[in-house]
């Protein structure tokens, strides 16, 4: 259970000390599960799992969420339930509830303009064209937040209208590279936790390596 160890001004809500809002975007329902465009969803489901992090729909925030703490920081897991659109309806409210500071919030996107099979973090930046990202920042007022993108790569032949590859899913050869992008995500998030943003992302940025890859098709 959290404890709030600083109490509120009148009319605020809590801050939690040590407090971290980890965000995947994504879309809700049965229909877009495990879709290239839910890769977020699927990151901070790795990390609710590995963490041993119970899911519960919060209303209020129009998100699920799954609370975990490690090395005494209070995290929030978070799945906007908003559609990707309005994704930052959710990641504003609860930053807000919270008051997290923007060096304490990450979000976990798939990107089609990354090679399948390659991660990148970043401090902060635009939103390069992705929906989720630019709800976020006409929500939250700013582009001052780090970001974890995921590289779904995109069809050859696909122009830049891409949805119907971004909602597809993953293919067999695909999935088994993807499998070991989602745990080298999770393992860039703890990074980022313990030892900062520098460090996760000169050891954990770029492709999956072929000795990771040794058991992919």
């Amino acid at each position: 259970m959290w404890v709030v160890v600083r109490p509120p001004a009148a009319g605020t809500s809590p801050r939690m000390e040590n407090f971290y809002l980890i965000v995947g975007l994504g879309n809700p329902g049965a229909e877009y599960a495990r879709t290239r465009h839910n890769a977020g969803f699927t990151v901070v489901e790795r990390l609710a799992e590995r963490w041993q992090a119970r899911w519960r729909l919060d209303q209020k925030f129009n998100s699920r969420v799954a609370k975990a703490e490690r090395q005494s920081r209070r995290l929030l897991l978070c799945e906007p339930q908003t559609y990707m659109n309005q994704s930052g309806e959710a990641v504003a409210k609860l930053a807000e509830y919270f008051r997290a500071p923007p060096d304490r919030l990450l979000v976990v996107v798939d990107d089609a303009d990354l090679p399948l099979g390659e991660i990148r973090l970043r401090p902060q930046g635009a939103s390069g064209g992705h929906h989720g990202l630019e709800s976020i920042e006409r929500h939250l007022g700013s582009r001052q937040y780090a970001r974890l993108r995921i590289g779904i790569g995109r069809e050859k032949s696909a122009a830049r209208e891409i949805t119907r590859h971004v909602l597809g899913r993953f293919s067999a050869s695909e999935t088994a590279v993807m499998e070991m992008v989602f745990d080298r995500a999770t393992d860039q998030i703890e990074c980022w936790l313990s030892e900062g943003i520098g460090k996760a992302m000169s050891q954990f940025n770029g492709a999956v390596q072929r000795s990771e890859r040794k058991n992919a098709p």
